[in-house]
């Protein structure tokens, strides 16, 4: 039988006068990113690995995120999963063409602003419905 025990963090959490860069402070809160969620709806072209690179490459300019390394993966017969890995965290996704649904993680620190990406991808993907959920990652105190 395991045994139950109380986490404890290894760092201590990080002051307002000691905050690293990447920390961003909005809405009365010090935080280090945004991590969006989000699901589109009858959407097209989600078997398309070039046009969903090119699109995630847009959003990360947008964003003003500095990409790292893209790969993507297809499975068979269809779908595709893929992964941005950015200096300031990642984007990834997983398409399912036969549902028309695709869903994504949008994670960014700092100054990237991740909310730049949405209309790149409405516009992309033309979904008849979209839901975002909106974190905060890292908040302090």
């Amino acid at each position: 039988m395991s045994k139950i025990t109380e986490f404890t963090p290894l760092a201590q959490p990080v002051s307002r006068d000691d905050k690293p860069d990447y920390f961003v402070e909005r809405d009365g809160l010090v935080f280090a990113g945004t991590h969006l969620i989000v699901d589109l709806w009858q959407a097209e072209h989600l078997n398309d690995s070039a046009l969903i690179e090119k699109t995630l490459r847009n959003c990360i300019s947008a964003a003003n995120a500095t990409l790292l390394h893209f790969h993507i993966h297809a499975f068979e017969p269809n779908g595709l999963s893929g992964v941005a890995v950015l200096a300031e965290s990642h984007i990834t996704f997983h398409s399912w063409p036969d549902q028309g649904y695709m869903a994504l993680d949008i994670f960014m620190c700092g100054k990237a602003e991740p909310h730049k990406c949405i209309p790149i991808l409405k516009a992309a993907f033309n979904p008849g419905s979209v839901q975002i959920s909106d974190l905060k990652r890292g908040v302090v105190g």
